[in-house]
């Protein structure tokens, strides 16, 4: 597997925020358009595995594929700019500031949904033979989960909207891991293995991810969910883009940085 030390990955991550600020426009909206493609595709490959087979785990076993795939292209997603950009920061690297931040997550999130966006209108047409017939099961399913995870939380008021959060944080405890796990080996086999099993939980448990849910709404809304733009927003959108910040940063990138990097001084013994 040819493991990298905690020590040597996270410096890694530090690089790779830095490095991720000062990409240009241009490469920051198509790496982020891919990757928000292709998560796309995994949801709907994973979606319809739960539906053919009627077993969700297996849907959930197999969904890592894309994440797999963008990560090995060296796409991203606005889950781990949101963990590993800071990182810079905190280690004050020249010239990173956080307006730099701050626009490099406004790109991720703009590639991202442009190309999230661009799977799930693709997709309703194949599903509804150019938008002529039912969805079929598969669409049915997605315009389902659209409406529970925007409806169906707005119906608990605030309690609700914390639920998102929190499942959002959950959500990119998981992926950022499994950023993370892209830079812990040397080989591909060693990086797939990393990723795949905190991604896979994530998916299972079903946690709030702001890029897969950037395809499963809108895809929901173009194939019947009874639902809003703003019940998407504000009932699924925000708050769960939010909980991943926070999620990422607090529970993978800081507790990685701090113990790994900016370490305490060691004990002595007297």
């Amino acid at each position: 597997m040819s493991y990298i030390i905690p020590s040597e990955f996270v410096t890694k991550m530090v690089d790779a925020g830095e490095s991720k600020i000062y990409m240009a426009t241009r490469d920051t909206l198509i790496r982020g358009f891919m990757a928000g493609a292709i998560l796309a595709l995994a949801a709907v490959f994973a979606v319809t595995i739960a539906v053919q087979t009627g077993v969700p785990l297996l849907g959930a076993v197999l969904f890592p594929v894309g994440f797999c795939m963008l990560y090995l292209m060296g796409f991203d997603l606005l889950t781990g700019v949101f963990m590993l950009t800071p990182l810079a920061w905190l280690d004050r690297r020249p010239g990173v500031t956080i307006s730099g931040i701050l626009r490099n997550w406004g790109l991720v999130f703009i590639g991202n949904f442009a190309g999230a966006l661009t799977v799930a209108f693709i997709m309703a047409f194949v599903f509804t033979m150019g938008f002529n017939t039912d969805p079929g099961a598969v669409g049915t399913k997605i315009a389902g989960i659209g409406e529970a995870r925007t409806l169906g939380y707005a119906k608990y008021g605030f309690d609700g909207w914390l639920t998102i959060f929190v499942r959002g944080m959950l959500c990119n405890w998981m992926v950022s891991m499994g950023v993370v796990g892209a830079m812990i080996s040397t080989n591909v086999s060693g990086k797939v293995l990393a990723m795949w099993m905190p991604i896979m939980l994530f998916f299972f448990m079903g946690f709030e991810h702001s890029v897969v849910n950037m395809f499963l709404f809108p895809s929901a809304m173009m194939m019947g969910g009874a639902f809003s733009v703003m019940d998407y927003f504000i009932w699924n959108e925000i708050p769960t883009a939010l909980g991943n910040l926070v999620g990422g940063l607090a529970f993978t990138g800081l507790t990685l940085y701090s113990t790994h990097v900016r370490t305490a001084p060691k004990r002595t013994l007297s």
